[in-house]
Protein backbone atom coordinates (compact mmCIF):
# COMPACT_ATOMS: atom_id res chain seq x y z
CA UNK A 1 0.00 0.00 0.00
CA UNK A 2 1.25 3.61 -0.78
CA UNK A 3 0.93 5.94 1.47
CA UNK A 4 -1.38 8.27 0.04
CA UNK A 5 -4.72 9.17 1.86
CA UNK A 6 -6.99 11.66 -0.27
CA UNK A 7 -10.65 11.49 1.53
CA UNK A 8 -10.60 11.54 6.04
CA UNK A 9 -14.60 11.13 6.33
CA UNK A 10 -16.08 11.57 9.26
CA UNK A 11 -19.56 10.31 10.14
CA UNK A 12 -22.14 13.39 11.35
CA UNK A 13 -25.43 12.95 12.47
CA UNK A 14 -27.04 16.34 11.19
CA UNK A 15 -25.49 17.54 7.77
CA UNK A 16 -26.44 21.07 7.31
CA UNK A 17 -25.52 21.89 11.21
CA UNK A 18 -22.18 20.20 10.90
CA UNK A 19 -21.83 21.67 6.99
CA UNK A 20 -22.40 25.67 8.81
CA UNK A 21 -19.54 24.75 11.49
CA UNK A 22 -17.13 23.62 8.95
CA UNK A 23 -18.03 26.13 6.06
CA UNK A 24 -19.22 29.26 7.89
CA UNK A 25 -17.86 28.47 11.44
CA UNK A 26 -14.09 27.62 10.47
CA UNK A 27 -13.50 29.28 7.00
CA UNK A 28 -13.14 25.65 5.25
CA UNK A 29 -13.52 25.98 1.19
CA UNK A 30 -16.46 23.76 0.08
CA UNK A 31 -18.95 23.62 -2.55
CA UNK A 32 -21.94 22.98 0.01
CA UNK A 33 -23.73 19.45 0.07
CA UNK A 34 -23.81 16.94 -3.12
CA UNK A 35 -25.11 14.07 -3.55
CA UNK A 36 -28.45 15.12 -2.74
CA UNK A 37 -30.32 13.14 -5.64
CA UNK A 38 -29.15 9.88 -4.44
CA UNK A 39 -29.95 8.20 -1.74
CA UNK A 40 -28.00 7.58 1.13
CA UNK A 41 -25.69 9.76 -0.71
CA UNK A 42 -25.52 13.47 0.68
CA UNK A 43 -22.24 14.53 1.65
CA UNK A 44 -20.04 17.73 1.71
CA UNK A 45 -16.31 18.15 1.17
CA UNK A 46 -13.82 20.68 1.96
CA UNK A 47 -10.41 21.02 0.15
CA UNK A 48 -7.75 20.81 2.77
CA UNK A 49 -4.04 20.14 1.73
CA UNK A 50 -3.62 19.46 -2.04
CA UNK A 51 -4.72 16.41 -3.05
CA UNK A 52 -6.48 16.11 0.92
CA UNK A 53 -10.08 16.21 1.44
CA UNK A 54 -12.60 16.50 4.38
CA UNK A 55 -15.72 14.51 4.20
CA UNK A 56 -19.28 15.00 6.06
CA UNK A 57 -21.30 11.94 5.57
CA UNK A 58 -23.86 11.00 7.95
CA UNK A 59 -23.18 8.46 10.45
CA UNK A 60 -26.16 6.18 9.36
CA UNK A 61 -25.16 6.19 6.13
CA UNK A 62 -21.56 5.05 6.37
CA UNK A 63 -22.73 2.11 8.65
CA UNK A 64 -25.42 1.43 5.29
CA UNK A 65 -22.27 2.00 2.72
CA UNK A 66 -19.86 0.20 4.38
CA UNK A 67 -22.46 -2.95 5.44
CA UNK A 68 -22.34 -2.48 9.48
CA UNK A 69 -24.13 -1.55 12.50
CA UNK A 70 -24.55 1.58 13.34
CA UNK A 71 -22.60 2.14 16.85
CA UNK A 72 -22.82 4.82 19.22
CA UNK A 73 -19.80 7.68 18.39
CA UNK A 74 -16.38 7.71 20.41
CA UNK A 75 -14.43 10.76 20.45
CA UNK A 76 -11.04 8.84 21.67
CA UNK A 77 -11.29 6.54 18.90
CA UNK A 78 -9.36 9.33 16.48
CA UNK A 79 -7.92 13.15 16.91
CA UNK A 80 -7.06 15.16 14.12
CA UNK A 81 -4.40 17.38 14.63
CA UNK A 82 -3.94 20.52 12.88
CA UNK A 83 -0.36 22.01 13.03
CA UNK A 84 -0.04 25.68 12.85
CA UNK A 85 3.25 28.20 13.01
CA UNK A 86 2.97 29.89 15.91
CA UNK A 87 1.26 29.58 19.72
CA UNK A 88 -0.52 33.10 18.79
CA UNK A 89 -2.39 30.69 16.16
CA UNK A 90 -3.26 28.06 18.23
CA UNK A 91 -4.89 30.31 20.53
CA UNK A 92 -6.69 32.07 17.36
CA UNK A 93 -7.59 28.66 15.85
CA UNK A 94 -9.64 27.83 18.71
CA UNK A 95 -11.07 30.89 20.07
CA UNK A 96 -12.51 30.62 15.73
CA UNK A 97 -13.85 27.09 16.82
CA UNK A 98 -15.14 28.05 19.80
CA UNK A 99 -16.90 31.28 18.35
CA UNK A 100 -18.68 28.68 15.53
CA UNK A 101 -19.92 26.28 18.48
CA UNK A 102 -17.10 23.92 18.90
CA UNK A 103 -17.15 22.23 22.55
CA UNK A 104 -13.87 22.97 24.37
CA UNK A 105 -11.59 20.18 25.54
CA UNK A 106 -9.00 21.44 26.77
CA UNK A 107 -7.60 24.96 26.62
CA UNK A 108 -4.18 25.73 24.76
CA UNK A 109 -1.25 25.48 26.95
CA UNK A 110 2.16 23.96 26.91
CA UNK A 111 2.62 20.36 26.29
CA UNK A 112 5.15 17.95 27.92
CA UNK A 113 7.10 17.48 25.05
CA UNK A 114 8.08 21.14 24.22
CA UNK A 115 5.14 22.28 21.89
CA UNK A 116 1.74 24.33 22.44
CA UNK A 117 -1.91 22.42 21.57
CA UNK A 118 -5.20 22.40 22.61
CA UNK A 119 -7.96 20.49 22.33
CA UNK A 120 -11.82 21.23 21.21
CA UNK A 121 -15.01 19.29 19.59
CA UNK A 122 -16.63 20.26 16.65
CA UNK A 123 -20.62 19.68 17.16
CA UNK A 124 -20.87 16.12 16.40
CA UNK A 125 -18.50 15.29 19.55
CA UNK A 126 -15.14 14.60 16.81
CA UNK A 127 -11.66 15.71 18.62
CA UNK A 128 -9.52 18.27 16.68
CA UNK A 129 -6.03 18.95 18.61
CA UNK A 130 -4.82 22.77 17.40
CA UNK A 131 -1.20 22.10 17.80
CA UNK A 132 2.13 23.89 17.18
CA UNK A 133 4.77 21.97 16.74
CA UNK A 134 8.06 22.96 15.31
CA UNK A 135 8.78 19.55 13.73
CA UNK A 136 5.20 19.71 12.04
CA UNK A 137 5.33 23.20 10.70
CA UNK A 138 3.15 23.94 7.72
CA UNK A 139 4.60 25.94 4.41
CA UNK A 140 4.16 29.15 4.80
Amino acid sequence: MQPRISVLTIGVDDLDRALRFYRDGLGLPTEGIIGQEFEHGSVAFFDLNVGLKLALFARENIALDAGIALTPPSPTEFTIGHNVRSEAEVDAVMRQALAAGARLVKPAQKTFWGGYAGYFQDPDGHLWEIVFNTAFLPPA
